[in-house]
């Protein structure tokens, strides 16, 4: 089964990818067009990974609106039931089992996916209106100008971002990021779309997240940390609101991912897994320098 999950989804991308297209960077919007976040659990909890891909993909295929799904079960739990005829989605979860040697009776921890079945709200009848209520509102960002939250976000990394020039890059033998000015770019979108795959490659230091693929993809391992950074890129623009653009500087890397991906089917699982940790790794920074900010000292009336 594993097999042809890893082969299913790489396959799906490396289609779309000879037709020019990035399957992780289209305008995938929330309901009433204000926009974008990730699919939600039942509970309101954001899929992770290449789960946000799975589903974002059977959104646009479909045409939901909704980004909450759900269980069979968990829909007749809440006295709900799923149309008749209706389809679901396949998501996938990682688990492990013990697999010994028989000539030497040593154990090894073999890991694999496993699927399970889900549906979107919209294919579910009988459920509470508070299913088609959003956890957050998210007013996405202004055409032409700053995004408060987006750029409250950047400046509590603790990233070295310094602004000039024509160049976006980062660099690791100095440990900073260059951006040009936020007027250099053709729209705001396209700014902190940057900005944010910046930062996924600065999370990749070695006093970060130490993350290293030439042991594994050799001259390609260049090809797959883009890869990495790009999909960080697109669930933070999701969690922002941002509307993610593709970047056309990039354009040059599809060749290379789609080298990489004829050559290992689990390369994007990986990708995913490793740009999931990126994005996680800078949300929780912004979140504890929020959490470290002095309370404001009241003005006597």
């Amino acid at each position: 089964m594993a097999n042809s999950i890893y082969d299913t989804v790489t396959d799906k991308i490396i289609a779309d990818l000879e037709r020019g297209v990035r399957p992780w960077v289209r305008p995938w919007a929330k309901r009433g067009g204000g926009g974008v976040m990730r699919p939600l659990r039942h509970n309101g909890q954001p899929y992770s990974g290449m789960n946000v891909l799975l589903l974002w993909w059977a959104s646009e295929e479909k045409g939901y609106s909704e980004p909450r799904w759900m269980t069979y079960r968990q829909a007749q739990e809440l006295g709900a039931f799923v149309r008749k005829g209706e389809k679901a989605t396949s998501v996938v979860y990682a688990s492990t089992f013990d697999k010994t040697d028989k000539a030497t009776g040593e154990k090894d921890r073999v890991f694999f996916l496993k699927t399970y079945a889900v549906f979107n709200v919209e294919q579910i009848e009988g459920l509470p209106e508070r299913y088609f209520e959003l956890a957050e509102e998210i007013d996405g960002t202004v055409e032409t100008g700053r995004d408060e939250r987006a750029d409250d976000f950047l400046a509590s990394t603790g990233a070295d971002i310094r602004f000039g020039g024509d160049v976006a890059f980062y660099h690791p033998a100095d440990d900073y990021i260059r951006l040009p000015e936020f007027a250099a770019f053709k729209s705001s979108e396209a700014f902190y779309g940057t900005a944010l795959h910046e930062l996924a490659h600065w999370t990749g230091h070695s006093s970060r997240l130490a993350r290293n693929f030439s042991g594994r993809f050799g001259d390609e391992a260049y090809a797959v940390e883009e890869l990495v950074a790009e999909l960080s890129a697109a669930f933070l623009c999701a969690d922002l609101g941002v509307e993610p653009e593709v970047r056309e500087d990039h354009a040059s890397y599809i060749a290379s991912w789609l080298k990489v991906l004829k050559a290992d089917k689990r390369a994007v699982f990986t990708a995913a897994s490793m740009a999931q940790r990126a994005a996680d790794f800078l949300s929780k920074n912004a979140a504890a320098a929020v959490e470290s900010e002095p309370e404001p000292i009241a003005q006597a009336a």
